[in-house]
């Protein structure tokens, strides 16, 4: 029993850490559309803030080393938003890397 908590704390933790992962790109395209438009910065604002809270409570259930480099998935929610959102040009190179980052951040979360 004590084993299976375990597993769903690493679990939460990282599920924690993509939340917060989203919640920090978001903050940072509302920061983006608020250069001109101050409730847009405060929205940018709050997003990063909840963000940073749901990084603090993963941190409690995952290492460190664990735990950061899910932070990465918010350079794939950036490149998302800004072809999306922002007109962005989307390029292979750009794809190429993400590609990477997916891999690299499954290598080192992945733990027994």
């Amino acid at each position: 029993m004590e084993q299976l908590t375990t597993v769903n704390k690493r679990f939460s933790g990282k599920w924690l850490m993509i939340i917060s992962a989203f919640l920090t790109a978001t903050g940072q395209l509302f920061w983006k559309w608020g250069h001109s438009n101050i409730i847009y910065m405060a929205i940018g604002f709050v997003c990063y803030g909840i963000g940073a809270i749901f990084m603090i409570k993963s941190l409690k259930f995952l290492k460190l080393s664990v735990a950061y480099p899910l932070m990465c998935t918010s350079y794939i929610v950036a490149l998302i938003y800004g072809g999306v959102f922002l007109g962005e040009p989307v390029t292979m190179k750009k794809l190429v890397a993400v590609i990477l980052l997916v891999i690299g951040v499954s290598l080192t979360s992945y733990e027994k």
